[in-house]
């Protein structure tokens, strides 16, 4: 994911930190972080939601969101967010539902599709 912006800050920042310049401590901003964030929390929702109406627990959810942040790259702000829309899209539901009902597995489905749709929306929209 990304743009050519974010890709010439790193650059940019690259050449900073091996020319001994120091690096602003500003956050990266990013066109896509309104919608990355939303992504964020969906997949913290999801997370809670299918393991809690699963017979076996996973952790796919959450590791989805690791390779998020693992392709993404986010400097120490930007990651501290959207490890906190994650977190609060798990902890929204595990405050709602303390066992599998059907309203439950429906949110899910819900948010799967939400998830899906967040996912091309951040492509079509950014990736080049």
């Amino acid at each position: 994911m990304g743009n050519l912006k974010p890709h010439l800050v790193r650059i940019i920042a690259a050449i900073l930190l091996v020319s001994g310049l120091a690096v602003p401590s500003r956050a990266q901003i990013v066109p896509y972080d309104p919608s990355l964030n939303d992504l964020a929390e969906t997949l913290g929702s999801i997370h809670y939601l299918t393991n809690l109406c699963a017979d076996e627990k996973s952790n796919r959810w959450r590791d989805e969101m690791s390779d998020l942040l693992a392709t993404e790259r986010p400097d120490p702000v930007r990651r501290s967010r959207l490890v906190a829309s994650f977190n609060r899209g798990y902890r929204s539901f595990a405050s709602v539902y303390v066992s599998c009902t059907d309203q439950a597995r429906l949110a899910a489905d819900q948010f799967l599709a939400r998830g899906a749709a967040l996912a091309v929306e951040i492509e079509n929209r950014f990736v080049q």
